[in-house]
């Protein structure tokens, strides 16, 4: 709008100047790269357009349609039920391990408590043993003992 004393654009108001350097991508993006900086100013002043409520109200009206669009889906609640019964399997694989896993763990304790059980057995079998031998002395009649008369 020139000759318009209401500013249309940054530039005609006159404040910012055209210039530096910025790498673009999208539409015009061969043409040659000018960013908005403020007059006696070396950095690009602050961008002009969404702001921080508009982009998060977008993102949130993009993700309100992908779900609008996946509950329409019949794909979408095969993949549910699939996975559903998938997590359900394992969970039940998960328990029936844990199951077994204790199973094997108390046969494992018994066995080692019956072991010990008969290693403690042999242990008073041999006290006695040896007791009973020192009450009855030397031994007699073995080859190689000396005995004096």
């Amino acid at each position: 709008m020139p000759g318009s004393s209401v500013c249309g654009t940054l530039q005609v108001c006159g404040r910012f100047r055209a210039g530096g350097k910025m790498a673009r991508s999208g539409q015009g993006a061969g043409e040659p790269p000018q960013a908005i900086v403020a007059e006696g100013s070396v950095s690009p002043a602050a961008r002009p357009g969404a702001s921080g409520l508009d982009t998060k109200m977008t993102w949130g009206l993009v993700g309100l349609g992908l779900v609008g669009h996946m509950l329409r889906s019949p794909r979408f609640y095969q993949t549910v039920a699939v996975t559903a019964i998938a997590v359900g399997s394992l969970r039940q694989i998960g328990q029936q391990n844990r199951a077994s896993m204790m199973a094997r763990l108390t046969a494992w304790d018994q066995r080692q408590m019956q072991r010990l059980e008969r290693k403690a057995q042999r242990q008073v079998r041999a006290v006695k043993g040896s007791a009973q031998m020192a009450r009855s002395g030397p031994p007699r009649g073995l080859a190689g003992t000396s005995q004096q008369t």
